[in-house]
């Protein structure tokens, strides 16, 4: 139990930091959404090109950042050789890579289709070879538990970006797509600066023998990586070239714009990742290990139901995040929050190949995933648009949720409490039925009768799960 509550507070900081950097970053769509039309493709660049450097960073850090957490706590490596060489490697690869876009920049550039605009990709191509490096010392700082320090630097980086755009945009009533690129170089440069500190007092050393054994155990959760971001991306960077109609930038910027709405569960997933994957390698001999996982995968799952509800029931509030002519996208956002629980829960279900050094296996299983998605999205996308992208996402993270969950409990076996967490699944689909049902009603009642539903599952929530009893200070009169 004393692991959980040391989630549990890792994760608010974590939480604080990703939901509030996440809600600052919001602020910023409303602005873009305003500032560049759907019609114009604005957003759509923006979407696309991001979508790219999502699957550079995973490329650039190859596994890494796992890797470090699992041999820093190994009894015969020493922490600092292990940092030293995880950053040697990594800054290696990242500057190579920057280097060789930047001497490729006009045929990469046509590639992508932006060979009137080769500046986007090599603004990018600079500032994601940078951020891979950062991933390094960002994981030092998680793997020293310092949380604070940690959530200060995204949440400056991120507050920094937000003025950056606001002067362009609003102020300034600029309305040129690459200077977004631009502000983003900024601010990595900035954070770079900002964890100068992470780079000294140890001493710099490149162990080729330690590097060799990392890079065996790093492989698959490269593979793993890739297909885990092609299955949150790929219909970003496919879209383009299988979508038929003219205005792919048009519809490729209403579905972006509409998915930020849903990535509350995103939020809420990294979060848990960040505090949750430094103590399951730290203490993965411990008994009590198997009965920590499956409290964390049910008060996960209840937690992210409890948001998807949030959302779903002041989706006439929460709309207006973005401008009301990317409002005909709304519809995705409930799917695509349920395939971030999807991905939220195969993200738990991970662990038992990672402790195991099995990792082979997630390549395995978001392989299969991976190749689920793509098949719907070159399928159905020349048909049904962007809407079959996010049934293509919920179908992919479902498909590599189910082949770990069955394979793990072979090899791994877990007793995860199914019955209690299939039970909060039917009443949350339930509440979410009624909701839907609702919505034809005028916004106010239907917002008040959503606030009393979500109310009385927060109240379930507490007296299946959370006795007031057992609270400090307060319990004693609940007893």
């Amino acid at each position: 139990m004393g692991k959980l509550k040391t989630i549990f507070r890792d994760t608010a900081i974590y939480g604080l930091s990703s939901i509030v950097g996440r809600f600052l970053n919001y602020l910023l769509v409303p602005l873009y959404t305003a500032k560049l039309s759907a019609a114009s493709g604005g957003y759509g660049v923006i979407t696309n090109i991001y979508a790219y450097v999502a699957l550079i960073l995973v490329l650039l850090t190859f596994g890494m950042e796992t890797t470090y957490f699992r041999f820093t706590n190994k009894t015969h490596t020493d922490s600092q050789t292990v940092y030293s060489t995880t950053l040697i490697s990594v800054g290696t690869v990242a500057l190579i890579f920057a280097l060789l876009v930047l001497a490729l920049l006009s045929p990469i550039s046509q590639l992508m289709g932006y060979g009137e605009h080769p500046e986007y990709v090599g603004v990018m191509a600079v500032t994601v070879a940078i951020d891979a490096f950062l991933c390094i010392p960002f994981a030092h700082l998680r793997q020293q538990k310092k949380a604070l320090k940690f959530a200060a630097l995204k949440l400056l980086n991120i507050m920094v970006s937000i003025i950056l755009n606001v002067v362009y945009f609003a102020f300034m009533d600029g309305n040129d797509v690459g200077y977004t690129f631009y502000i983003n170089l900024v601010c990595t440069v900035m954070l770079a600066v900002c964890l100068l500190s992470e780079y000294t007092g140890f001493r710099w050393l490149l162990d080729r023998k330690l590097l060799r054994t990392m890079l065996s155990y790093s492989w698959p959760i490269l593979v793993l990586g890739i297909a885990g971001i092609l299955n949150q991306t790929a219909d970003k960077m496919l879209f383009p070239y299988i979508y038929k109609g003219t205005d792919m930038h048009e519809q490729l910027g209403i579905y972006g714009a509409c998915s930020k709405i849903a990535m509350i569960m995103a939020m809420i997933t990294q979060a848990f990742r960040f505090a949750y994957e430094p103590i399951v390698f730290a203490g993965v001999k411990d008994k009590d290990q198997h009965q920590m996982y499956a409290q964390a995968m049910k008060f996960f799952i209840i937690f992210t139901l409890l948001a998807f509800l949030l959302v779903v029931g002041y989706m006439e509030i929460l709309k207006y995040i973005i401008a009301p002519d990317y409002w005909s996208g709304l519809r995705v956002v409930p799917i695509v929050m349920a395939a971030e629980i999807m991905m939220g829960i195969y993200f738990n279900l991970s662990f038992w190949y990672k402790v195991i050094d099995k990792t082979i296996w997630g390549a395995v299983f978001s392989g299969i995933g991976c190749v689920a998605l793509i098949a719907v999205n070159i399928i159905f996308v020349p048909v049904y648009g962007f809407m079959a992208c996010a049934w293509a996402g919920l179908i992919g993270y479902s498909v590599a949720m189910l082949t770990s969950y069955f394979v793990g409990q072979k090899y791994y076996p877990i007793n995860y409490p199914l019955k209690e967490i299939a039970l909060y699944l039917l009443i949350a689909f339930a509440i979410f039925e009624v909701m839907n049902k609702l919505s034809a009603w005028p916004v106010a009642i239907s917002l008040a009768a959503n606030t009393l539903l979500i109310i009385l599952f927060v109240v379930y929530i507490v007296w299946r799960d959370f006795p007031l009893s057992n609270l400090p200070v307060v319990g004693k009169y609940f007893k």
